[in-house]
């Protein structure tokens, strides 16, 4: 460890910087999982017991304020667009013959832009799991590079002399994949994270357009939801 410090201490300032920026990016990728771990896994359990919520209350104007009472559920977006279309049908009069496709595309709509929102950023963990390895790669190269100056302008050169130097370049690679590995496996995981809410929110909106078809049969007339009439 003393050897490695000391390595990093006599580096050239390219080296240095290509060290730091890589420490940057791994703070603010550490910073950045932890954060996103800790939304998605509320996001996760607010539309898992928001469906069993759906599930239990049964008739659409019983289960309609328990999904408004919780602002934050991916499922609260989803149902204000599809109760919002539905009640602009009920005011025209068309509610029956324009029901299942105007209320799916408005379904869909609340689904892609829930995840889009809760998908936000995530191309920066994407970009830091693609370049750190090349960014400490360069450092390596560079480091390489001023190593082989400074032999050659050595009288005699030996193996102690050689070894330094090129210890000190590959220290720039050892960072970057250990900035890339744990982004990389940050970036599938939330991925697989993001795939489980989107399906929870699209076997909730097909039950959510069945009891709309469901209530356009029996009344036909606009429901009450988030400001909603």
């Amino acid at each position: 460890m003393d050897s490695m410090i000391q390595a990093i201490l006599q580096a050239t300032l390219v080296s240095k910087f290509v060290l730091v920026l890589l420490l940057g990016m791994s703070v603010s990728s550490w910073a950045y999982m932890c954060g996103k771990w800790l939304t998605l896994r509320t996001a996760q359990r607010r539309a898992a017991e928001g469906l069993a919520a759906f599930d239990e209350a049964g008739p659409l104007r019983a289960s309609l304020p328990i999904m408004a009472a919780d602002e934050h559920s991916p499922l609260f977006s989803v149902t204000w667009r599809g109760v919002r279309e539905f009640n602009r049908l009920a005011r025209t009069g068309d509610t029956e013959r324009l029901l299942t496709d105007n209320v799916r595309r408005a379904l869909h709509f609340g689904i892609a832009e829930e995840i889009a929102s809760l998908k936000s950023s995530l191309a920066l963990l994407a970009t830091a799991a693609n370049t750190a390895p090349f960014i400490g790669l360069f450092g390596t190269v560079w480091g390489i590079m001023h190593s082989f100056t400074a032999i050659a302008q050595m009288k005699s050169v030996s193996l102690a002399t050689v070894a330094p130097g090129i210890a000190e370049a590959l220290i720039a690679t050892a960072v970057g994949l250990f900035v890339a590995i744990p982004a990389v496996c940050g970036y599938n995981i939330f991925r697989a994270r993001l795939r489980s809410i989107e399906g929870v929110c699209i076997n909730y909106a097909g039950q959510l357009l069945n009891r709309l078809q469901h209530e356009a049969a029996d009344h036909g007339k606009g429901l009450g939801f988030a400001g909603e009439i």
